[in-house]
């Protein structure tokens, strides 16, 4: 075994998002589907990178533009959540964090991961935040499917990732 080639807890799955409806406006039916970043463990070697998809690769990050065009929403907040990621001699990066406003009722699905506990640090580094879900300032689960109405917000804040190694060895470089 090579511990110190190993990093620490990343944001779990890949925070994914279904909705679906019909946009009375344009007379057609919707659909999405994205996996939203999160934070990745850091490692004896670096620390984490801040909004990544560490489990999946090829996957879009849509501009907030193209989502308000193609869908019935707006963007209320679509930012790095700073200081999510765990603390270490090297520190954990940073989740997501993304609030949508439905203009249009619609069904919504999230299977997300690490909302009870934050991603796990390595060698002396602390947790990551763990992620949440909300709807309307409400707690949600991390595996739930629901109904939304007009007006209804929806908030996805992803993990952090672990941090690796023990913090005060950073401080003694700083």
């Amino acid at each position: 075994a090579a511990p110190d080639r190993i990093p620490a807890a990343s944001s779990g799955t890949m925070n994914n998002l279904s909705f679906g409806g019909f946009d009375r406006a344009r007379g057609r039916a919707f659909a999405y589907y994205e996996t939203i970043a999160g934070g990745m463990g850091a490692s004896a070697a670096a620390p984490g990178l801040s909004a990544v998809h560490t489990h999946m690769t090829n996957s879009w990050n849509t501009p907030v533009e193209a989502f308000e065009h193609l869908f019935p929403l707006r963007v209320r907040a679509y930012r790095v959540r700073r200081g999510s990621g765990g603390d270490g001699l090297h520190r954990g990066g940073d989740g997501i964090v993304r609030e949508l406003e439905f203009l249009e009722p619609a069904e919504v699905t999230i299977l997300s991961d690490r909302r009870a506990r934050g991603p796990y640090g390595l060698a002396g580094g602390s947790p990551g935040a763990p992620g949440a879900n909300s709807l309307d300032g409400q707690p949600l689960p991390a595996k739930t499917r629901f109904p939304v109405t007009v007006g209804s917000r929806l908030r996805i804040e992803t993990p952090g990732g672990g941090g690796w190694g023990h913090f005060r060895i950073r401080n003694r470089f700083e």
